[in-house]
């Protein structure tokens, strides 16, 4: 899989951190997408616990990781589904932090400078 072609989605920490890191399988949204496959983890910039995040020491501002969008569902019996949309995440994994600006919705992350070996995967710290 060639990651530098893969759409990003943008998500706060520490939700980036759960699902890689804590099992989290459902991504919230107010919206429904129709997308399926892997899709790229962004970290944005601004926390929803920035303590917290200072605390585990959860990157801000860049790609931490990639997913696997397998379904949008209403409903779920996952602890992590407040709807009212959920994006069902399979295949999460950890990539090495690369710093770029997110965006709404999917988009194409501006990955131009980035080493090749930060596309690889990694221990998230």
């Amino acid at each position: 899989m060639d990651i530098t072609t893969l759409p990003a989605l943008s998500i706060r920490q520490p939700w980036c951190h759960y699902i890689l890191n804590a099992g989290k399988d459902v991504e919230n949204r107010t919206w429904p997408t129709r997308f399926r496959g892997p899709v790229l983890i962004h970290a944005g910039k601004t926390p929803e616990d920035a303590a917290y995040c200072r605390r585990i020491g959860a990157p801000l501002g860049g790609i931490v990781g990639v997913m696997e969008i397998v379904d949008c569902v209403t409903a779920s019996s996952s602890e992590w589904f407040c709807g009212p949309y959920g994006f069902v995440i399979a295949n999460a994994r950890p990539l090495h932090f690369i710093p770029c600006r997110g965006a709404l919705g999917f988009f194409k992350p501006d990955l131009t400078g980035a080493a090749p070996q930060l596309f690889q995967e990694a221990p998230y710290a």
